[in-house]
């Protein structure tokens, strides 16, 4: 269950400027006192389940830099640095390279200087790695990172990602080999058959991302009706608070890397 079952992760703590991260909607900036209560409440809940979680300073020049997943792809057999498609946020690739290098064997990059993929966009299941085209990631970027884990035995399929919806991984997360949480209109695409789906609730597609992470899905807190869906699936949950990352298009995946190095 490689997909799911993981012995690190790497977080990175939310910097002052992150009032002052990319967001799709101006709802308002986050309280960064309650983001960083959220943050420490998320990697609690990582380690509860055994793992080691190495946690990064703030990086004050890159107010986006909490949401560590869009850096890189972490794999069994090595780690993939990204190249994000949002200007400002290029440096965060590059500062996470080192942590990545210490950990893995071997890492890869995306150099191509047309070519942009961010990880919010990948989602990795037992099978494949479905990857969605969306503002933030590009047909180069896809082939790629389709070229660079081809020799790991990975094969990569090109989805797309919903209209008006920032990442992939917006309106999904996997929770298990075989099932995968998505919003109706993602899953309308077709691009999940062969899966068990299970949708949110109406008026909760906010809380599509969650993360399976070893025996817990880690759930954004405020969603009842899709967090009893998951509870009367059998899963055990671990709800946490994310109304400021959310101020930035942020959700549960966004805050980790989660892998076991090789």
């Amino acid at each position: 269950m490689r997909s799911y079952r993981f012995t690190h992760a790497i977080t990175r703590l939310p910097p002052a400027s992150a009032i002052n991260g990319l967001r799709a909607v101006d709802t308002g900036s986050p309280d960064l006192a309650r983001m960083r209560a959220h943050h420490a409440d998320y990697v609690a809940a990582l380690q509860s389940t055994g793992a080691t979680v190495l946690e990064l300073p703030a990086l004050e020049a890159f107010p986006d830099s909490l949401f560590v997943e869009d850096t890189a792809l972490c794999l069994p057999e090595g780690a993939i640095v990204m190249r994000p498609g949002a200007p400002s946020r290029l440096g965060e690739a590059a500062e996470m390279a080192p942590h990545l290098r210490a950990l893995y064997g071997e890492v890869r990059q995306i150099t191509g200087a047309e070519n942009f993929i961010e990880g919010g966009d990948i989602l990795t299941t037992e099978t494949e790695i479905l990857v969605g085209r969306s503002a933030r990631t590009n047909a180069g970027g896809v082939a790629e990172l389709t070229r660079l884990v081809a020799d790991w035995g990975h094969s990569v399929r090109e989805v797309f990602t919903p209209p008006g919806v920032l990442h992939f991984k917006t309106d999904c997360s996997l929770l298990d080999a075989e099932t995968i949480l998505a919003t109706e209109r993602l899953d309308a695409s077709g691009c999940f058959t062969g899966y068990r789906v299970i949708h949110t609730a109406p008026g909760e597609e906010a809380c599509a991302n969650a993360i399976r992470f070893n025996d817990l899905v880690l759930f954004p807190a405020g969603f009842p009706r899709t967090r009893d869906k998951l509870l009367a699936a059998g899963y055990a949950l671990r709800e946490i608070g994310n109304s400021e990352c959310a101020k930035l298009d942020g959700g549960m995946s966004c805050l980790s890397l989660r892998f076991t190095p090789s």
